[in-house]
């Protein structure tokens, strides 16, 4: 369980001080499919990185099966199983694919196990294993591709900061699909996902909707996405991704 109590986060932008989260509590039960929607700006990408390590927060705690996660580094809160994925995910010169999922998954792969997470993720991975982390790769395969590393690492909790940024619809439907098949059948595994997209939000346990670094409202997806249809925080693909 992922709790979050009484956290605030003030950024320092041109000398000017920005609260961008403000005294925020928040609860992620385990093994629940979570997306966090709300306005641009309203604080949910520097959530998702409050959470992962990547920002310190300024004030509160954050707790991770009931131990405070709030002093620990980006590494040590990977290693207790929380995993995160990037708007755009980083490319590697000279890095394979199968280096890659190598050092997500932190042993040696075999070819075969290292293809079983390929194709979890819909890519042909006779086509994929030898290729290099780089810019031949499209967007959609990159997303495919650290969504399969995310596999291979086995997280307790794994966060996506909008994963449909960049990609095309073909892929956004494909990524919907893995979407659907982790909610599905990953036992042990909770999901948190930053998204305005209605079919995300439409596979969602629950929906948190922030706004100017506060939680306004949450509840199950029965509850609140009928409030968001029609609104910016929920939006349809061919409105974000073309």
């Amino acid at each position: 369980m992922l709790e979050l109590r009484k956290v605030s986060f003030t950024a320092d932008e041109d000398g000017t001080a920005n609260e961008i989260i403000r005294d925020l509590d928040l609860t992620i039960e385990d093994n629940q499919f979570v997306v966090i929607t709300g306005p641009n700006g309203g604080g949910k990408s520097t959530l998702a990185k409050l959470v992962a390590g990547i920002k310190q927060l300024t004030a509160g705690q954050i707790l991770f099966n009931g131990e405070d996660i709030t002093e620990k580094s980006i590494t040590e809160r990977a290693r207790m199983g929380i995993g995160f994925a990037f708007q755009q995910p980083v490319r590697f010169k000279g890095l394979t694919v199968l280096d890659l999922l190598r050092i997500a998954a932190g042993k040696t792969l075999s070819v075969s196990e290292a293809c079983r997470y390929l194709s979890e993720v819909g890519l042909c991975a006779k086509d994929y294993i030898s290729r290099e982390v780089n810019a031949s790769l499209s967007g959609g395969e990159l997303k495919r591709i650290e969504i399969a590393t995310v596999l291979a690492r086995d997280v307790q909790l794994a966060l996506f900061d909008e994963p449909e940024a960049g990609i095309d619809l073909w892929s956004f439907n494909n990524l919907i699909r893995i979407f659907e098949k982790m909610r599905e059948h990953e036992a042990g595994r909770t999901i948190l996902v930053i998204s305005h997209q209605e079919r995300i939000l439409n596979i969602a346990d629950r929906i948190v909707v922030l706004a100017d670094g506060k939680v306004v409202k949450q509840g199950s997806r029965e509850e609140i996405l009928p409030t968001l249809i029609g609104t910016d925080y929920a939006q349809t693909a061919c409105e974000k991704i073309i």
